[in-house]
């Protein structure tokens, strides 16, 4: 049973306090690399370490006057530090704690993410092994083409899942990165040592240059990389929204009791989770172009990325782990219906089979050319008048001349189109054979 999804790990990610909280992660781990260096005596460090906190309404009182918010942070940190604070912030300007503090973030709620791809991954295993062998109509241009598997498509979507959960992988890496540099990247007043060991303490790696903030082309990766498996995630729901169109219905989103799909018309069952997919879709990919706008900045540093990261942070994170969620229950209860698969793929009386009996034609010495227009005059009639097309080749004596009757039943076989399915799942899956 599919219900409303909320997912409060995400959302505590980005609250006001959890930003805070990671500025001041940076900046404890900062005081004790300068402890170690004998920068800041150890009975400081212990009241440091003891005593650091910070109000959230107070800074948002202090920031309106002094309209700065790392300085209205440091003024409420010290009010509950006291003379010891002077020891805080050291040779570090803004962007140090900012930047680094927003990378602790954006690995965290990537590791969410990842667990996201992990369950939708599990589903689309799982329903790919239950319909391997379940037999519907490819289509092309949205027209019956040949016949595949319901299983294979969903193992189409299980492989590209997991490229895209390599690339998450790999931009969460991307965009995991620490720096305190100083002021315009030249740690001038904090020695390199200092960065170093503060995102060691943070998981983290040190930017190997930067200028006073991160470069973005790391976070325009991210968010582009969210981009990508959001656009996947629509392939999927575009799909969902296709086979259940009335005239199709080979799968259906499930209706669960009490539900209702339509304030006017009763007998309505809608695609709505699969709708609701495909919009948010657009606005994930919209974060994505935002995030690269955000790589051009002034110099070493102005802050024109910094409104916006504030919008698409959060917003990218938590709409895509929502996706995910939304999209691994609609796979988990999907609704699939073999016996239409069947009646759809009948439905052109044969004409499936019409690029089988083309080939065969070849190799029993037809030119290409002839074989194909041969085929195509009988495949035409079928369009247009709706008759057997086995029947009509038999009958004509180009085809007949070629192929005798047995040979031609033995062309119109399901089971030639999905002889390779096994071989196909082994290399997507992996040599197993089961689920």
């Amino acid at each position: 049973m599919i219900e409303r999804y909320t997912r409060p790990e995400m959302g505590a990610l980005w609250t006001q306090e959890a930003k805070y909280q990671a500025w001041l992660d940076v900046e404890l781990a900062a005081c004790r690399a300068l402890a170690a260096q004998g920068r800041i005596p150890a009975e400081d460090l212990a009241t440091i370490e003891a005593k650091a906190a910070f109000d959230a309404a107070r800074i948002e009182e202090i920031e309106r006057e002094v309209k700065h918010d790392v300085i209205a942070f440091l003024t409420s940190v010290a009010e509950f530090v006291g003379p010891s604070s002077r020891f805080i912030h050291q040779g570090l300007t803004s962007s140090d704690v900012v930047d680094t503090g927003f990378a602790l973030q954006l690995k965290r709620a990537g590791e969410l993410l990842l667990q996201g791809m992990d369950r939708l991954m599990r589903a689309l295993h799982r329903r790919a092994w239950e319909h391997k062998d379940t037999i519907m109509i490819g289509r092309s241009h949205g027209i019956h083409a040949e016949p595949v598997t319901f299983g294979l498509k969903l193992a189409v979507w299980y492989a590209e899942a997991g490229r895209n959960r390599a690339r998450l992988q790999a931009a969460i890496d991307d965009v995991a990165v620490g720096m305190l540099s100083g002021a315009v990247g030249t740690f001038a007043n904090i020695d390199p040592s200092v960065e170093e060991a503060v995102c060691r303490e943070l998981g983290l790696t040190p930017e190997p240059a930067s200028t006073q903030v991160i470069s973005r082309d790391r976070h325009a990766h991210f968010f582009n990389t969210l981009a990508v498996i959001a656009g996947s995630i629509e392939k999927i729901a575009v799909e969902i929204r296709h086979l259940q169109r009335t005239e199709v219905l080979e799968a259906e989103e499930p209706f669960t009791k009490g539900q209702k799909g339509s304030s006017a018309m009763p007998h309505k069952r809608n695609p709505i989770l699969s709708e609701n997919l495909t919009g948010l879709a657009r606005l994930v990919r919209g974060y994505a172009g935002m995030a690269l706008e955000n790589i051009a900045l002034w110099h070493e540093r102005d802050i024109s990325h910094s409104s916006v990261e504030r919008v698409i942070g959060p917003d990218a994170t938590i709409t895509l782990d929502f996706m995910l969620h939304r999209v691994s229950g609609l796979i988990e209860n999907l609704v699939v219906y073999p016996e239409n698969m069947l009646k759809n793929l009948n439905q052109m009386h044969g004409l499936i089979f019409s690029q089988r009996v083309l080939l065969a034609l070849t190799e029993k010495g037809a030119l290409r050319e002839d074989a194909y227009r041969w085929v195509q005059r009988n495949a035409m009639r079928v369009w247009e008048a709706g008759e057997d097309f086995k029947s009509l080749l038999a009958r004509d004596p180009d085809v007949s001349g070629k192929l005798s009757p047995a040979e031609l039943d033995e062309l119109f076989s399901l089971d030639y189109h999905t002889k390779e399915i096994d071989r196909i799942f082994e290399r997507v899956f992996g040599p197993s054979l089961s689920v």
